[in-house]
């Protein structure tokens, strides 16, 4: 159905059951497939596909031209929205910047209100982007991450699978899988423990992701030395693989732990973990989160740390089915 004043270009191409609202706006190399819903004051421009059952909601405009100043007016570039992505009201997501590039969004993601994707950026499947985060060009997410409302990233970060941002953070290092980060600028606060159980990570896992964690922060090594000694150590589980594949490909650096002050014994944020091994300094164990606490291998349950778990069980969405 689309409603009698919204402005379609009949070069369009439009799947079954498609819904346009209101005084939306649909481009000419618009690609909407079935089932997809269209709000209310919409608009989609540039090269644009979005897949079966995605909904943008009102007011979001999708396809714009980048702010990026080196970007010319007749580049041919595009956005991708997977089936089934919930874009919601006064969302911002603009194409790439090269010739035939594109900004990639996965399936099953939600975008929050207000939340805006810079150009070339790929978010990964099932994705959740809370209301008024930024996140600038190039950046990567891989699937199943949460990124924080008003937090925002900075251009290049990478952000990895089942990672958890926090409220208000200042992103300016790659984050690596599986752990939550909070603070700016943002610091490693302990692993996911919540969002992995969510996802059904087994307890010998993501016991397992606690000990690489401490190895990565409370070993006193450079990340790479440290990543080397998790893959020898800890490497027979896929996991931690991927989390010692993550900083050994980290081009901006990680995010660090925190350090307490000296003035008032608040945490306070060492933004990069150094890639050389003269750079590195042990931190103390008092700074650690309660997050890294052990979980008990008696009965398979958390132990205490699930309720100091960076206390976000009640502020992480619960995610989609």
């Amino acid at each position: 159905m689309i409603h009698p004043t919204a402005i379609v270009d009949a070069r369009a191409r439009l799947g079954e059951g498609v819904v346009i609202g209101a005084f939306s706006v649909i481009g000419p190399h618009v690609t909407l497939d079935a089932g997809v819903e269209i709000g209310h004051h919409v608009v989609l421009e540039g090269w644009l596909e979005v897949g079966a059952r995605a909904s943008i909601g009102h007011g979001s405009v999708v396809g714009g031209v980048p702010q990026d100043l080196k970007f010319t007016p007749d580049t041919r570039s595009g956005v991708r929205i997977g089936g089934g992505t919930v874009v919601r009201e006064h969302v911002t997501i603009h194409r790439a910047t090269t010739p035939d590039g594109w900004t990639e969004i996965g399936r099953d993601c939600l975008l929050m209100s207000g939340s805006h994707v810079a150009h070339d950026c790929r978010l990964g499947d099932e994705v959740i982007v809370i209301n008024y985060a930024g996140i600038t060009g190039h950046c990567e997410v891989g699937d199943r991450a949460t990124i924080g409302g008003l937090s925002g990233l900075h251009p290049f970060t990478r952000v990895g699978e089942h990672a958890y941002v926090g409220g208000c953070a200042k992103v300016v290092a790659d984050v690596p899988p599986y752990l939550l980060v909070d603070g700016s600028p943002a610091t490693a606060r302990g692993v996911n423990v919540i969002g992995l159980r969510r996802a059904g990570m087994p307890p010998d896992d993501r016991r397992a992701l606690q000990d690489a964690y401490r190895i990565l922060y409370r070993s006193g090594l450079a990340p790479r030395t440290a990543a080397e000694r998790i893959r020898e150590e800890l490497g027979d589980r896929a996991a931690v693989r991927r989390l010692a594949e993550f900083v050994l490909g980290a081009r901006r650096g990680i995010c660090g732990p925190p350090r307490e002050s000296s003035s008032n014994n608040r945490p306070t944020g060492r933004s990069i973990v150094a890639r050389t091994e003269s750079a590195a300094q042990p931190v103390a164990d008092g700074t650690e989160s309660a997050a890294d606490g052990t979980e008990s291998a008696a009965d398979g349950a958390e132990s205490g740390a699930d309720g100091a778990e960076s206390g976000a069980d009640g502020a992480q969405p619960e995610r989609m089915a």
